[in-house]
């Protein structure tokens, strides 16, 4: 008879001082509402020597609503931003993209800092939403804490440890957003391509600002500074812009996976950006 290789072992501090020095340990990775380890056996991960569970960090849970922004700590739920986030036109791509991800059971489990933080899902749902609203990613360090933009924070995430992502504040107040999602089936739990949009436009219509973002298409959900910088001082007018997209797909090398080929990817992407063009005018 094999022997079944043994579990790892797993710690539950309560604090996040307690936790980096768990996260110190080798082998050491932390884990939320361990959603991404359910298929860990799929994907043929690697399982670590010693889990660091979250959970009893209060720290963590934080879900503050401010006049001027909101603060989320990593803990925070999907199902929690889908809906506990108040009807803020700047915020409406946060709220669907929490809303639409995966199924209602991921949703009850699934976490912000383990969205953010899962570096081999290419599909998630926040991050193109929390880089379109310019969000701030806190994170905690031996040497103390540290803020960094979203977009910062996707090419820092794979930096060496022990490091923990703390949370995320999202400002409110002005413009408007949305996130467009198209699952390769009507019932599909994750989406070939994602669209986050937040627009800042004048009363006639015309953009003041933009933060275009694209996610599912490549292997890490990114900004789209070529469109938006094409788009900025014009009208917010949903067929140029979707021409604009069209002009710069090049700007992507696409991903080919067992849900959709790389070439279907980019097909979709113009459609899906008249569409979040069409929901900000709509909301504005």
């Amino acid at each position: 008879m094999i022997a079944a290789p043994p579990s790892p072992a797993m710690v539950r501090p309560h604090t996040v001082d307690a936790a980096l020095e768990h996260l110190a340990q080798p082998g050491a990775a932390a884990v939320g509402g361990a959603t991404w380890l359910m298929r860990a056996g799929l994907r043929h991960d690697d399982m670590p020597a010693r889990w660091v569970a979250l959970d009893a960090i209060d720290a963590l849970q934080t879900f503050k609503v401010e006049p001027e922004r909101v603060v989320l700590g990593a803990l925070v739920t999907h199902d929690r931003l889908a809906t506990g986030l108040p009807d803020d036109p700047a915020l409406r791509a946060l709220v669907v993209a929490a809303g639409a991800s995966a199924n209602p059971g991921v949703r009850r489990l699934a976490t912000l800092g383990g969205n953010l933080c899962a570096t081999g899902f290419a599909a998630a749902d926040l991050m193109p939403a929390l880089l379109a609203l310019d969000a701030t990613v806190d994170l905690a360090t031996p040497q103390g804490p540290e803020q960094s933009s979203a977009e910062m924070f996707l090419q820092r995430r794979s930096m060496p440890g022990p490091w923990l992502m703390t949370g995320a504040r999202v400002a409110r107040g002005g413009g408007h957003s949305a996130h467009i999602r198209l699952p390769m089936r009507k019932a599909g739990d994750y989406p070939v391509a994602i669209v986050s949009l937040w627009l800042d436009l004048d009363g006639e219509q015309r953009i003041r600002a933009c933060r275009l973002a694209v996610g599912a298409v490549e292997g890490v959900a990114r900004r789209w500074h070529r469109v938006e910088s094409a788009a900025t001082g014009h009208l917010a007018d949903p067929a140029r812009i979707e021409h604009l997209a069209q002009q710069h797909l090049d700007d992507f090398a696409p991903r080919t996976g067992l849900d959709a080929p790389g070439w279907y990817r980019l097909q979709v992407l113009p459609a899906l950006v008249r569409r979040a063009v069409e929901q900000c005018r709509k909301g504005a």
